[in-house]
């Protein structure tokens, strides 16, 4: 097999379009596909000091340009040190109640080849680093290849795992929901369900919500309220699949209930103060406001 890293914005994205059938075969949530993904790689115009610098770590059984193993990173310089995370789990709000992260690998030995390009990215780093992989589902088998190369490290006994929390829509209960997965119909209302937002979250859901509703994958539900809007609602659609996204509501009708749970693997190299080199902790991330698997309003 074949290993090797992709760098910078170009290649990455020639990547997540060379692993569409990995990303289909894998049955990976909309999250972790390419339309997320390429909406959440920095824009070109972000300044140094903001920027994340994409990378990726390609397996491949033969040279064909068709991955078989993508792992898909950001790097960040925070002073002295190299912050490395997965692409597409930073954007907020995410949606909750799921694993919304992929190493993606066709089989077991594609995902101990994977661990094992991302060991040597993470040591051919210069000076101190930190590794926070988050989103993922149990028993990832790249996740546990990489935690057996980092020293320290242990898987949490099933009963320490957190439970995220799962956006519940119940909005048609309480009022005249309006929904639709026409994009025209979407783009007229984003601004009013923007400005239900935090202004640092809007570029990004503008970006997400165009690009999905363009695919038929986005269903936006709303409840107006003279120029605005009472309650809205986004919801990714796969199929017979519903994934709530976000919601904030003035009427009730949104609720949280718990979900799948989640782990994330930190690890870290070249810090002082006794940081452990790598350390195993389920977690569910809560993220957003209004509802984003976290908390109900109203």
């Amino acid at each position: 097999m074949l290993t090797r890293v992709a760098d910078g914005r170009a290649r990455v994205v020639r990547e997540i379009r060379a692993a569409a059938p990995l990303v289909a075969a894998l049955a990976s949530p909309v999250t972790a596909r390419g339309p997320w993904l390429t909406a959440a790689l920095p824009p070109p115009s972000a300044g140094p000091l903001h920027r994340a610098h994409p990378r990726a770590v390609v397996v491949e059984r033969e040279l064909s340009g068709r991955p078989d193993g993508l792992a898909l990173l950001t790097t960040r310089r925070r002073g002295p040190v190299t912050a490395v995370g997965l692409l597409g789990t930073a954007p907020a709000p995410l949606p909750a109640g799921r694993p919304t992260a992929r190493l993606h690998a066709r089989d077991d030995a594609v995902a101990s080849r994977l661990a094992e390009g991302l060991h040597d990215l993470l040591t051919s780093l210069r000076g101190p680093w930190t590794l926070h992989l988050t989103g993922l589902p149990l028993g990832d088998p790249t996740v546990r290849a990489l935690s057996a190369r980092l020293s320290a490290a242990r898987i949490p006994p099933a009963h320490s795992t957190d439970r995220s929390r799962v956006l519940v829509d119940e909005l048609d209960q309480v009022a005249d929901v309006r929904r639709t997965r026409d994009p025209a119909t979407v783009d007229r209302w984003l601004p009013a369900v923007l400005d239900r937002l935090p202004r640092p979250q809007r570029a990004f859901v503008r970006t997400a919500v165009r690009v999905h509703a363009a695919l038929g994958e986005l269903e936006l539900g709303v409840v107006p309220r003279g120029d605005g809007v009472a309650a809205a609602v986004l919801t990714f659609v796969d199929g017979a699949d519903r994934w709530p996204w976000w919601g904030v509501s003035d009427l009730g009708g949104l609720r949280a209930e718990l979900g799948m749970p989640l782990v994330s693997l930190s690890a870290s190299a070249g810090l002082t103060g006794g940081v452990s080199d790598a350390v195993w902790w389920a977690a569910g991330k809560l993220t957003g406001r209004g509802v984003s698997g976290a908390a109900a309003a109203g």
